[in-house]
């Protein structure tokens, strides 16, 4: 069973912030307008580039389709930043975030070392105060997210005995592990669904949303790199 928070980070790798164009950039273009707002060329690449790395994806193994994930990921973005923006929602703490960075940084080995992390920022085209940013809007997100639907959710007692007995306890069986009593799981369980039924919500949320916005796209030709 995941942690608390576990299935809704991992829904919400949307979450990856566009950042400005670097002043090394010359030529950009427009790729997406949401509402008042544009999306770059260079910021489509950053976020291909920023999900690879969180994922844990070599950039060689990025597909066509996981590009076209990462713009309505932005797109997406973009809509909760706005209402992100309209209700004051407090920023995430350092701790926070640095906290997030560490659980990135298990996932490269020789990471441990601070050269070693350099060198796998660096591969990703990342500068650590980059990362930063990224990780400090994708925790704002979450927050808001959670804030927002969280209190709307209701698991009762029948949900959890329903998943314990058709979900948890076959998984058990067929591992070979020891059954654990139900009310040592119930909290875990109760989480667990109530992140499910988040993910759900959050879906519905962002349709609404997109409806109710102006989005236009433009990636003719336009492959990031």
């Amino acid at each position: 069973m995941n942690k608390k928070g576990s299935t809704i980070a991992g829904f919400l790798v949307l979450f990856a912030i566009a950042m400005p164009a670097r002043a090394g950039d010359v030529l950009d273009r427009i790729v997406a307008t949401v509402n008042s707002h544009i999306v770059l060329q260079s910021e489509w690449q950053d976020a291909v580039r920023y999900e690879a790395f969180v994922d844990g994806r070599s950039l060689d193994q990025v597909q066509t389709a996981d590009r076209k994930a990462a713009l309505d990921h932005l797109i997406d973005q973009e809509l909760l930043r706005e209402q992100m923006r309209s209700s004051g929602y407090p920023h995430a703490s350092g701790e926070q975030v640095a906290r997030r960075i560490q659980e990135v940084r298990k996932q490269y080995a020789g990471a441990e070392s601070e050269a070693g992390w350099q060198a796998a920022l660096s591969r990703y085209g990342l500068t650590e105060s980059e990362l930063e940013q990224r990780v400090a809007l994708q925790v704002d997100l979450l927050g808001l997210v959670d804030a927002r639907l969280r209190p709307n959710i209701v698991i009762d007692s029948k949900s959890i005995e329903s998943y314990y007995s058709q979900e948890l306890l076959p998984k058990l069986r067929q591992s070979g592990a020891e059954q654990v009593p139900l009310a040592e799981v119930t909290p875990k369980i109760k989480e667990l669904l109530t992140q499910q039924k988040m993910n759900q919500m959050l879906v519905a949320w962002l349709q609404d949303l997109r409806a109710g916005s102006a989005i236009s796209t433009d990636t003719a030709g336009d492959q990031p790199r």
